[in-house]
C-alpha cells in the first residue's frame, strides 16, 4: 500500500491546507500565485485548487510513474480531492475562506447505498494480498521459454534413386533439387536451422512395418535390375532401385531427427525434404511410390519413445493416406485427417476405405476422419473450408502435443496427378491454421507433388509460413462450391457423434416479410453472394508481401496521457486508469514490449473525427475542455453509463489517434501489425452520442481513415469480441458493403448492455449493407473457449474468407475472459490468443488490435499479452488439459442454438454458410451453466459481480446492463414471432423459444425450487468455524432480534436478514464479507454474487449448524 501524506504538512503557513492522500496522488488549497513554493516528490501528481478555480494537475514531475504490475498503484484511481480516510472516500475540501475549512456537516446514519459505496471504498484500499494470493492460481506458462527457430532437413543422397526403366517417372530426383533451388533463391534456406539427416534404426521401422517386410526391403540392395522390376510389379505403382532401402531409411530418420528436435525444445517447427513418400506404405507392403511410412513411424516413435498421449496426423496430399489409416485405425492416440480427391471411389487407390464413412475400428472409433472430394477442380476456399469447418474443431478439442503433416502437393494448380486448382499461397494458410495446435509442435515431410513448378511454390510458400512470414492473398473463388460443402456436411454428420465441438443445431429462418430473401432463393435454393466491390488496381502498400516480415513485424502505441481519463465521483468505476498502465507493464515484464516497434501516439484531428462524429457531437465534447466538477458530471449524465472529467476530451483523441497511428504504420508496411493499447473504449460511441463508456469510436474511425488513405473503399473487417455489442459500431457501417462488422457478445435475449434487438441475429445491415453485419448473440453467461472458438471457425473466418478483407480491425475487450466482474463469461487467455493468431491469416497479416473493454485488471493484462504473442509470430500457448479444466470442453447448447440461428441467418448472404449438415439433440452436450471461473484473480473487482455499467444508487432497481452471477432475468417483450425462429416483420429477430435465463410465470401461491450455484469466486472469504462453534440461538448482535438471523462465515457475526431490520446485509456491504449462512433453513447466500452456493467449502460450517439444530448429522446426499 501506498503511504499517506502527514496531515501536519503545509506550504508557507497558512497559505496551503494539504488532504490526507495517497503519495501517489495529493491535492492542494491555495491562493492564487503560491504555486511556486510546492515541492514536489518524485512519481507524485499534484492537483491544485483555489479561488474557485477547477482542480488541474501541477506541471508534470520529470521523473514519470512508472506503471507497476504486482502490486497494482491503486492510489492512481484517487479523484482529486478525495480522502481515503477510515470511512472510506469523503467529499472534496470546500475551498471556502483562505485558511479557514467549512464547518463538517452533521452526522447521519449512512442508508444502504452510501453504506455499499463505503465498503467497496473501503475493500479497494486494503491489502493486495488476496491479489497476490490469487495470482498464484494463475497459468504463468506464458513466462516459459517459447522455442525458436525451424529446422530443415535435406541430404543430397535422396536423390540418388530413379527408374531404372522408366526414365520419366514423375515420382524423381528433380522434385528435391527443384525445391532446393527455389528456397535457396526465395532466401528461405539461410532462415532456417539445418537438421543433420540420419537413418532411421531398425527398431524404429519396426515400431510400425513387420520384421519380415523389413527383411524384404533390405534384401532389394543386392538386386539386378530385372529382379528389382519384377518384384516392383508384384505392388501397385512401385519401383525399386539398389539405393531405394537405404534411402527409405534415411527418410524415415530424417523426419525423425527433426520431430526430435522439436519435442526437445531446440526447435519451434521443422520441415524434412525427403523422397520417396511413405504415406501409402503399409505395415507389410509398399504402394503408391512408398516404401516405409515415415509420419506413422514418426507417429508411433513420438508415443512410444517420446512419452507423448496425442499426436495429429494431418494428410492434404491429393492421395489417400491408406497406409497412415490402417496403421492407426484402432489407436485412439493418434487422430488421422486426410482430405484428399476420391470421385466417388473411381479416383486411386480406388478403396472403400477413403470415403467419409470410414472412421476407425474399435477404441480408434472416431478418429479417422476422411474428407473425400468427389470431383476435380478444387480450390483454396473448398480447403480452407474443409480446415474451418471439420479438421480444427476436432483438433482443438483433440488438443495434440505434436501435428505431423503428410504434406504431399500435387493437388496444387498444374499437377497432372491431382487435377486439382490449389494456389501454392493456400498450403501457407492451412500450415499457419495447424501452428495454432500443439504449442505449435509442426512437423512437415514432403509427400507427393509432381508439377515441378506448384511443388517448389507450395513448399517455399509452407516453409515462409513455419518461419512466421505472412500468408499472402489466395487465388480463385472466395466461396467453396456446392460440391465441397456436400462432403464437408456428410463427414460432419457422420463425425458429430464422436466430436461433440462438430455438433450443430439446424435453425429454419422463415420470413415472407424479408425484403428479397425469397425471391434470391429461387427454385433450386441458391442465393446471390454478397455485393462485389471494385477492386481496382492495387496500391503499393497493399501487394502481395514480400516473403519475409518487417524487421519489427509488430507496432505498439500507448501515452501516458490517456491515464488522465478518470472517474472524478466514483474512485471504484471499473474503467479505471489502471487498466491500461497494468496491461503495458504486463508486456514489459514477459519481455514483449521490448520486442515490439513503438509508434508515436497522436490526437485525432477534428476532421478525422468527422469521419464517422457529427460536427455538433465533436464540439459538445471539446466544450466540456474547462468545465467544472458539477458540470463535467452533468454532461456525462446526459449519456448512458458515461462520465466525464477535464482531461476526458483529450484521452478520446488520444486514443482514437493512437488507432489511426497503427493505421498508418500498418498501410505502409513499417511493420505487419500492431497493437493499441487505449482507453476510453469506443464501440458503443454513436455518431452523435456518447455510450458505455465510450467518447470517440476509434475502431470505426480507423477503418473509415484507412479507406481515406487507400483513396477507395478498402475491404474491412471489423472483428467486436468485446463482451458487450458494439452498438456503435454497427451502426455506423449498416448501410455500407465495403465494412464487414462482426460481433461476438453476450445478449440475453436482449437484457444485456446495450440492451434492445440491436445485437440479434437477425440484425444484417440495410440497404446494399445487408449481410455485412453478423451478429453471434450468446444467451446466457459463462461463454468460454468451448464457445468462442466454434464462433470464430463456424462462422467468423469462413465469411471474412469469402469476403477477403484488406485489413483486419479487432475491437479487443477482454471482459468476456474468465474473472471479469461485468462479463460473466469464461474465455482463457490461450483462447484469445488463439483467435489473434488465426484471424492473422487474413488481409495479409494486416491486423491492428485496439484495446476495448475488461476489466478484471489480470484477466485484460494476461489476454493481452497472448495476443501480443501471436502478432509477433509465437504460436499460441498449449491450452491446460481437458480434464483439469472445472468446465466442459464442450459447447453449451444455448450457444449452438445462438450458432445455429446466426449462420441460418447469414447463409442467404454467404455461399461458405451452406451446409446441410442433420440436426443434433443438444441435450448431448453438457451444460455448463454452473460451472465456476477460477482460473484467474477477482484483482479486487470480485464484488462488482452485480455491478452495472452505470452506478445507481437507487435500490431495488435492477441492472439493465449485465446479469450478476446466478441471476435470471424476465425475457424481453418482442414482436409477434413469425413461424419457427425468424425474423420480425421490422427486420429485427424474434428470440428463439427458451431462450434467454427467464422462469416461467407461476401463481402466487406456487411452490418453486432454486438450484444453487455449485461454485462462486468468493468462496476464499469463508474463514474456518471458530473454536467457540456457533450459536444458533444467538441473537442479532445489532438489536437482539430473535427472528431469521444469519451467520458472516467471514467474522462470524450474527445478524439479521433483509426481511427483519437489514443488519446483515448492511455488514456485508460496509465490512465486505459476502458470505452468509442462515440459521432458519441452512442456506448459504453470497451477496456479490446474489446466489444460493453449495459448495464444499462450505459443509464444515453447514454440517456443524445442521448437528445444534437437528442434534442429527447433515444427511450423506447433501
Amino acid at each position: 500500500m501506498v503511504s499517506p501524506t502527514p496531515l501536519s504538512a503545509h506550504v508557507q503557513g497558512n497559505c496551503v491546507t494539504q488532504l490526507c492522500l495517497p503519495r501517489a496522488v495529493r491535492m492542494v488549497s491555495l491562493r492564487a500565485g503560491q504555486s511556486d513554493s510546492i515541492r514536489q516528490r518524485p512519481g507524485e501528481t499534484i492537483f491544485l485548487k483555489g479561488g474557485g478555480e477547477q482542480m488541474k494537475p501541477f506541471p508534470p514531475n520529470p521523473e514519470p510513474l512508472t506503471p507497476t504490475c504486482n502490486p497494482p498503484c491503486l492510489a492512481a484511481a484517487m479523484p482529486p480531492g478525495v480522502s481515503p480516510g477510515p470511512e472510506g472516500p469523503s467529499a472534496p475540501a470546500p475551498s471556502g475562506r483562505a485558511g479557514r475549512q467549512a464547518p463538517p456537516p452533521p452526522r447521519r446514519s449512512p442508508g444502504l447505498p452510501e453504506a455499499k459505496r463505503r465498503g467497496r471504498a473501503r475493500r479497494l484500499h486494503q491489502e493486495v494480498a488476496e491479489l497476490q494470493d490469487g495470482l498464484q492460481h494463475l497459468d504463468l506458462a506464458a513466462e516459459k521459454p517459447v522455442p525458436s527457430g525451424t529446422g530443415l532437413a535435406y541430404d543430397k543422397e535422396l536423390t540418388s534413386f530413379h527408374c531404372l526403366w522408366d526414365k520419366s517417372f514423375p515420382e524423381c530426383p528433380a522434385r528435391l533439387t527443384s525445391i532446393w533451388t527455389k528456397l535457396v533463391e526465395d532466401g528461405l534456406v539461410e532462415r532456417c536451422v539445418p537438421v543433420q539427416a540420419r537413418l532411421a534404426t531398425e527398431e524404429e521401422i519396426l515400431l510400425v512395418h513387420s520384421p519380415q517386410f523389413l527383411a524384404l526391403m533390405a534384401s532389394t540392395a543386392d538386386m539386378e535390375e530385372g529382379k528389382l522390376r519384377a518384384l516392383s510389379d508384384t505392388y501397385d505403382s512401385v519401383y525399386l532401385h539398389p539405393n531405394s532401402y537405404h534411402c527409405a531409411r534415411l527418410a524415415a530418420g530424417t523426419v525423425l531427427a527433426v520431430v526430435d528436435k522439436v519435442l526437445s525444445g531446440e526447435l519451434r517447427n521443422g520441415l524434412a525434404l525427403i523422397r520417396p513418400p511413405g504415406h501409402h506404405a503399409q505395415r507389410e507392403r509398399m504402394d503408391g511410390y512408398c516404401l516405409f511410412n515415415h509420419v506413422a513411424i514418426a507417429a508411433r516413435h513420438a508415443r512410444e519413445r517420446r512419452g507423448l498421449q496425442r499426436v495429429l496426423i494431418v494428410d492434404w496430399d491429393v492421395h489417400h493416406g491408406q497406409g497412415t489409416q490402417f496403421i492407426f485405425e484402432d489407436d485412439p492416440s493418434v487422430l488421422y485427417f486426410s482430405v484428399h480427391r476420391y470421385d466417388n471411389g473411381a479416383f486411386w487407390p480406388h478403396l472403400p476405405d477413403s470415403d467419409s464413412s470410414a472412421v476407425g475400428r474399435g477404441q480408434g472409433c472416431g478418429f479417422t476422419i476422411n474428407l473425400p472430394w468427389n470431383q476435380p477442380g478444387m480450390t483454396d476456399a473448398d480447403y480452407i473450408s474443409a480446415f474451418l469447418q471439420l479438421l480444427l474443431p476436432v483438433a482443438f478439442e483433440f488438443q495434440p502435443q505434436l501435428v505431423l503433416v503428410a504434406a504431399g502437393f500435387d493437388a496444387a494448380i498444374g499437377d497432372p496427378k491431382g487435377q486439382m486448382l490449389v494456389s501454392p499461397a493456400c498450403f501457407a494458410h492451412l500450415t499457419h491454421m495447424l501452428l495454432a495446435l500443439a504449442g505449435g509442435k509442426v512437423v512437415l515431410a514432403l509427400e507427393g507433388g509432381y508439377n515441378l513448378h506448384s511443388l517448389t511454390e507450395g513448399v517455399s510458400a509452407a516453409l515462409g509460413s513455419l518461419l512466421g512470414d505472412p500468408c499472402p492473398p489466395l487465388a480463385g473463388p472466395a466461396a467453396p462450391c456446392p460440391s465441397a460443402l456436400q462432403s464437408i456436411s456428410k463427414a460432419l454428420g457422420i463425425h458429430a457423434q464422436f466430436w461433440p465441438s462438430l455438433q450443430r443445431v439446424e435453425v429454419s429462418v422463415l420470413s415472407t416479410e424479408d425484403e428479397g430473401v425469397e425471391e434470391a432463393l429461387g427454385e433450386t435454393g441458391g442465393v446471390p453472394s454478397p455485393v462485389e466491390l471494385p477492386c481496382p488496381e492495387a496500391l503499393p502498400f497493399l501487394e502481395a508481401p514480400p516473403p519475409r516480415r518487417p524487421p519489427a513485424c509488430t507496432g505498439l502505441v500507448y501515452d501516458e496521457r490517456m491515464t488522465q481519463h478518470y472517474n472524478m465521483w466514483d474512485s471504484q468505476h471499473p474503467e479505471r486508469p489502471q487498466r491500461v498502465t497494468r496491461a503495458l507493464s504486463r508486456l514489459q515484464e514477459l519481455g514483449l514490449e521490448p520486442r515490439c516497434l513503438r509508434l508515436p501516439p497522436r490526437l485525432a484531428t477534428e476532421p478525422e473525427l468527422l469521419l464517422c462524429h457529427s460536427p455538433e457531437y465533436v464540439a459538445g465534447l471539446r466544450a466540456t475542455v474547462g468545465l467544472r466538477p458539477r458540470e463535467l458530471h452533468r454532461a456525462g449524465s446526459r449519456y448512458n453509463s458515461v462520465y466525464m472529467c477535464g482531461e476526458s476530451f483529450e484521452a478520446a483523441c488520444l486514443a482514437a489517434g493512437c488507432v489511426l497511428s497503427a493505421v498508418d504504420a500498418v498501410l505502409a508496411g513499417q511493420v505487419q501489425n500492431a497493437v493499441a493499447v487505449v482507453r476510453p473504449p469506443g464501440h458503443h460511441a454513436e455518431p452523435d452520442a456518447a455510450c458505455g463508456f465510450c467518447l470517440f469510436n476509434s475502431v470505426a474511425l480507423a477503418a473509415r481513415y484507412a479507406q481515406q488513405v487507400a483513396g477507395r473503399p478498402l475491404r474491412v473487417l471489423i472483428l467486436d469480441w468485446d463482451i458487450h455489442h458494439g452498438n456503435g459500431i454497427q451502426h455506423i457501417f449498416e448501410e455500407d458493403p465495403s465494412v464487414l462488422y462482426i460481433s461476438l457478445h453476450r445478449y440475453d435475449a436482449g437484457a444485456f448492455f446495450p440492451g434492445g434487438p440491436a445485437g440479434g441475429a437477425g440484425q444484417v445491415g440495410r440497404g446494399q449493407g445487408r449481410g455485412y453485419t453478423l451478429n453471434v448473440p450468446w444467451e446466457e453467461p459463462r461463454a468460454g473457449d468451448p464457445e468462442y472458438l466454434p464462433a470464430l471457425l463456424r462462422l467468423c473466418l469462413p465469411v471474412a474468407y469469402q469476403f477477403r478483407p484488406e485489413l483486419v480491425l479487432v475491437a479487443a475487450g477482454f471482459d468476456a475472459a474468465q474473472g471479469d466482474p461485468l462479463g460473466g463469461c469464461l474465455v482463457t487467455p490461450q483462447g484469445y490468443g488463439t483467435m489473434a493468431w488465426l484471424l492473422a491469416t487474413l488481409a495479409c497479416g494486416r491486423l491492428i488490435l485496439a484495446l476495448e473493454g475488461g476489466y478484471n485488471l489480470a484477466a485484460t493484462a494476461e489476454s493481452l499479452a497472448t495476443c501480443v504473442r501471436a502478432l509477433l509470430g509465437d504460436p499460441p500457448l498449449a491450452p491446460p488439459p481437458v480434464l483439469a479444466l472445472p468446465l466442459s470442453p464442450h459447447p453449451q447448447p444455448s450457444a449452438l442454438r445462438a450458432l445455429g440461428l446466426a449462420s441460418a441467418v447469414h447463409r442467404t448472404y454467404w455461399a461458405c454458410l451452406r451446409l446441410h449438415v442433420p440436426s443434433m439433440d443438444c441435450d448431448a452436450s453438457e451444460d455448463r451453466s454452473q460451472a465456476p471461473q477460477e482460473a484467474l484473480p477477482s484483482d479486487d473487482l470480485s464484488s462488482l459481480g452485480s455491478l452495472s455499467l452505470e452506478d445507481r444508487s437507487q435500490e431495488g432497481l435492477g441492472s439493465p446492463d449485465s446479469v450478476p452471477v446466478g441471476w435470471t432475468r424476465r425475457k424481453m417483450k418482442t414482436e409477434p414471432e413469425l413461424e419457427g425462429v425468424g425474423i420480425n416483420p421490422e427486420g429485427e429477430e424474434a428470440p428463439p423459444e427458451g431462450a434467454g435465463l427467464a422462469a416461467p410465470d407461476l401463481p402466487e401461491d406456487a411452490l418453486y425450487a432454486v438450484t444453487p450455484l455449485s461454485w462462486c469466486p468468493h468462496l476464499s472469504s469463508v474463514a474456518p468455524v471458530p473454536p467457540a462453534g456457533l450459536d444458533i440461538l444467538a441473537p442479532c448482535q445489532k438489536c437482539g432480534c430473535q427472528g431469521e438471523n444469519w451467520v458472516c462465515l467471514t467474522c462470524y457475526q450474527v445478524l439479521c436478514s433483509r426481511y427483519v431490520a437489514g443488519h446483515m446485509v448492511a455488514h456485508g456491504d460496509a465490512s465486505g464479507h459476502p458470505m452468509v449462512l442462515s440459521f432458519a433453513d441452512l442456506s448459504a447466500w453470497c451477496y456479490d454474487c446474489e446466489a444460493y452456493i453449495h459448495h464444499p467449502t462450505l459443509l464444515p460450517a453447514k454440517i456443524l449448524a445442521h448437528r445444534l439444530k437437528f442434534g442429527n448429522e447433515l444427511p450423506a446426499l447433501l
